[in-house]
């Protein structure tokens, strides 16, 4: 506190940041991607816990044997009655078979019109059934309840799935030792099924949902599992976790998972990579670092990865376990994989509260190590530090004497409000062009060209990005004439605070997006001025922008799936990320479009202003 408070020292502390500005930014710059890069060597991580004592003091004793009854349900569920036949999911099919294990068993109808087609689906309006059972506990008030659930879509086979939740509804029938109810639930039109029944739920309509009333209720939902089996033959499991808009669920849920695989023998990974125990070789630094590297893609996209994800909007604990047929050398039974869910919700079904003890913010190099959030927020705060930085350098020199000799003519103190503010004010209204039009101009774009619409709303959107770029670096001299020497230090003072916000912000609710998104923007953004070479620049911001930076996640998240593509490729994928990304904001609430639209573009237009600055 002497250091600031004494004027002296202040003023010379001020001035060495000043003078090495540059220097330490370039060092905070490669800090922290070295720092993040480090979080997956095995030393720098944690050891996973289990937090919960209800979960973690003792292990339960799992007996479902009735996995060769669920294989014969699933072929019970097979074509033609199929959950994914033609005619949709058999809901009488399955109200019987639910009344028949002794649960009481009701259904909700929905619909939903999607703002335009989604082509990777093939649906636009979406009409479904939801079938859901409840079992009620013997041995409690019925004030807290658990959620089993079979997501069963069209083009998605997930019959044994389905089977095995009707296999574990018969057995947990018949135990007397639950306190919470279960109620287990087959959603058609996976995410958009489950939407319908959560807001059914939990009495709530904030995606424009229509959808008949829930008949049937049980207590407060504490936590959720989501089963999605894709295969007959079953060589390991994977855990999901990314939910909307990046949450995570309580990382107890995630340990309970691998307790259960390490005990019952089952092969069990996470963004579908094994756990490898050679961490201090080259091979397994990087295979643990590809992995935290896909959670982190996976989290920044801010779309759910499974069912589970629109558990979380309600503050329930959830997590999706997917079969996967890739491992020759294993296989995991029917019986296994109950006897795992059995253990799980029995695990569950000691809690006296929701799950709080573990952390919500983490990153995943394994199942048996973790990052916690105090790990690896200083990587994100190295980078954000240097927007700061560059934000003193530009307040010290806006300080100086308020008149400047430039080539001996005599430049005002101060800029005019307007020069400051019209490029601000057009960045805006831009981004909010890019967020608005695309959906309400689809029509007249397939009236007048041949595109689909799909397609239209996509172009839509590129072709308002790539206006942007031509509209605000000459806003500034139609209302205020020619931009001064301080001008442009005044709005780029403005745009870095501005900009070290908005990260600031995304990187408490998404850490994962906030730092892709610092990793690219604040190099250029950080050193950009009027007086570089304007073409060599343009063609680097526009290179490090936010749309360049979906394009290199599309290409990167590929290459660490084992799934390279080529350049044409790629960019349909693009094309598919960007529709996606509108329709998840449409249909679920998806923070990624509107943030990227209303925000990140509109404040790199102003550094792109900055760059043509005259």
């Amino acid at each position: 506190m002497g250091l600031l408070s004494d004027p002296n020292r202040r003023k010379a502390l001020t001035g060495l940041l000043t003078r090495l500005n540059t220097p330490i930014c370039i060092v905070c710059y490669l800090a922290g991607i070295v720092w993040f890069m480090g979080l997956a060597f095995e030393p720098f991580t944690l050891r996973t816990y289990m937090s919960e004592n209800a979960m973690g003091s003792t292990m339960v004793e799992e007996r479902f044997s009735s996995g060769e009854r669920a294989l014969s349900l699933a072929k019970e569920f097979d074509p033609p009655s199929a959950c994914c036949g033609l005619n949709g999911m058999p809901v009488e099919w399955l109200v019987k078979a639910m009344q028949s294990r002794g649960l009481e068993v009701f259904t909700q109808s929905f619909s939903r019109k999607l703002p335009f087609p989604d082509e990777n689906k093939e649906r636009y309006m979406v009409r479904g059934t939801n079938v859901y059972g409840i079992l009620r506990a013997p041995r409690a008030p019925r004030t807290e309840a658990l959620v089993i659930t079979a997501p069963c879509s069209p083009g998605n086979t997930n019959n044994q799935a389905v089977a095995l939740l009707l296999a574990l509804a018969q057995y947990f029938r018949n135990q007397i030792y639950w306190a919470k109810d279960i109620i287990f639930l087959v959603n058609e039109h996976d995410l958009i099924g489950t939407q319908a029944w959560l807001e059914g739920y939990h009495h709530t309509n904030i995606t424009g949902m229509e959808y008949s009333p829930l008949q049937g209720r049980a207590g407060s939902i504490q936590a959720a599992l989501s089963l999605e089996l894709s295969s007959d033959v079953i060589t390991s499991l994977d855990l999901v976790l990314e939910g909307l808009n990046g949450q995570l669920p309580n990382l107890d849920l995630a340990n309970l998972f691998y307790a259960f695989c390490q005990k019952l023998g089952v092969l069990c990974t996470i963004q579908g990579k094994l756990q490898r125990n050679d961490w201090d070789t080259a091979e397994g630094y990087t295979h643990a670092a590809q992995t935290m590297m896909l959670m982190v893609l996976k989290q920044a996209c801010g779309r759910s990865w499974g069912d589970h994800g629109l558990f979380l909007r309600y503050h329930i604990e959830a997590a999706s376990v997917r079969g996967i047929n890739s491992f020759r050398h294993y296989k995991t039974d029917a019986t296994t994989i109950g006897r795992l869910l059995e253990g799980m919700v029995r695990k569950l079904n000691n809690l006296l509260e929701r799950l709080h003890q573990s952390y919500f913010f983490y990153l995943l190099p394994s199942l048996s190590r973790f990052v916690s959030i105090g790990y690896y927020m200083p990587a994100f705060g190295l980078l954000a530090v240097i927007l700061l930085l560059r934000a003193l350098d530009l307040w010290v020199h806006l300080g100086a004497p308020a008149l400047a000799a430039v080539d001996g003519v005599t430049e005002p103190s101060s800029p005019g409000v307007l020069t400051v503010l019209t490029p601000v004010v057009i960045s805006h209204l831009t981004g909010v062009a890019l967020y608005l039009l695309p959906v309400h101009l689809q029509e007249m774009a397939v009236e007048h060209f041949p595109v689909s619409e799909t397609e239209a709303v996509v172009l839509t959107a590129i072709a308002i990005y790539t206006a942007g770029l031509a509209l605000p670096h000459n806003t500034q001299r139609l209302l205020s004439g020619e931009g001064t020497e301080q001008g442009w230090k005044v709005l780029k003072l403005t745009a870095l605070l501005y900009l070290a916000v908005l990260l600031g912000c995304t990187a408490l609710i998404n850490f994962s997006l906030g730092f892709i998104l610092a990793v690219t923007l604040v190099p250029i953004t950080a050193s950009i001025t009027p007086h570089m070479p304007k073409a060599l620049y343009a063609v680097v911001m526009v290179l490090l922008s936010p749309a360049f930076t979906i394009l290199y996640c599309v290409f990167i998240y590929q290459e660490l799936i084992e799934a390279p593509v080529s350049v044409s490729e790629g960019w349909m994928l693009f094309l598919s990320v960007i529709s996606q990304g509108i329709l998840d904001h449409a249909l679920y609430g998806s923070l990624v479009y509107p943030l990227l639209a209303l925000f990140i573009y509109p404040c790199w237009l102003m550094f792109w202003n900055i760059l043509f600055w005259n």
